[in-house]
């Protein structure tokens, strides 16, 4: 709950910011829109929208290359440029509307598309705008930037509160969220719900048969653990687990285990 009511402040924090700022870490691109005020010049003041050849054009300037530049800087770009038509000009430069601010996801973890972002946000931010990732797997999670694979911690960011792995996103940033189908842990056999069950860190057996319901009455003595496509088999002793305490039987699982609980015919 507490998580819940957290992102959606996150998320209403970064939707109340405002496009127009003038925050100069934000670096103008093609298609952008550009509000362009020369103060006590109405005449060279003006919307434009930047060109895909990156320049956008302006009453007695002309051509002027716009994508790579900051507002502050375009802003001082334009003020040289029109000191012989209005020597005392200052010249105000706002993004009034952002399209190339743009993040990519995929990996079926979470839903796949383009994202243009307002303004500027953090891993954190934007995972939270996605809504429900329980089908995704964070710990396999990581982000692609100019082609270089960043060491980003999805899963202690988002799942455990580390701010301290919290990054900020750029332009054109590829998130690859995989779906946790490889982390789910089948439980099958004598059992009351056979069912597919999310692993947890630190899962042990017990943990996952009880999520199944318990043993159903049909329960055997013997419960095997197939591991790594069944080329590993971990054989347990349900009675010397369950009557006589022994803890060494509740052996640790890992992602992908299938727990088959034997079933015995009488």
């Amino acid at each position: 709950m507490k998580t819940a009511l957290f992102c959606l402040l996150l998320v209403f924090i970064l939707q109340g910011m405002a496009i127009g700022s003038e925050d100069g870490d934000y670096v103008i691109g093609d298609g952008d829109i550009l509000q362009v005020l020369v103060w006590g010049e109405q005449a060279l003041s003006g919307d434009v929208t930047v060109r895909p050849d990156g320049r956008i054009t302006l009453p007695a300037v002309g051509d002027v290359p716009a994508s790579g530049h900051t507002p502050i800087r375009l802003a001082r770009v334009l003020q040289e440029k029109l000191k012989e038509y209005a020597k005392n000009a200052t010249v105000t430069v706002k993004v009034t509307g952002i399209t190339n601010n743009r993040i990519y996801v995929f990996g079926g973890g979470a839903p796949s598309g383009v994202h243009v972002l307002p303004t500027r946000t953090t891993l954190l931010k934007f995972l939270c705008r996605l809504g429900n990732l329980k089908s995704a797997d964070l710990k396999r999670a990581f982000i692609v930037r100019e082609g270089k694979q960043l060491g980003a911690d999805f899963y202690n960011l988002f799942t455990k509160g580390d701010f301290s792995k919290d990054i900020a996103l750029r332009a054109e940033d590829v998130i690859y969220i995989p779906d946790n189908e490889l982390s789910k842990i089948y439980v099958i056999g004598a059992v009351v719900t056979p069912k597919p069950i999310f692993y947890r860190e630190g899962m042990r057996i017990l943990d996952a048969i009880l999520e199944a319901g318990g043993f159903s009455e049909f329960a055997k003595d013997k419960i095997l653990i197939l591991r790594d496509g069944s080329r590993q088999v971990v054989n347990i002793s349900l009675k010397e687990l369950m009557k006589k305490g022994d803890i060494s039987q509740n052996v640790s699982l890992s992602p992908g285990d299938l727990v088959v609980v034997k079933e015995s015919l009488f």
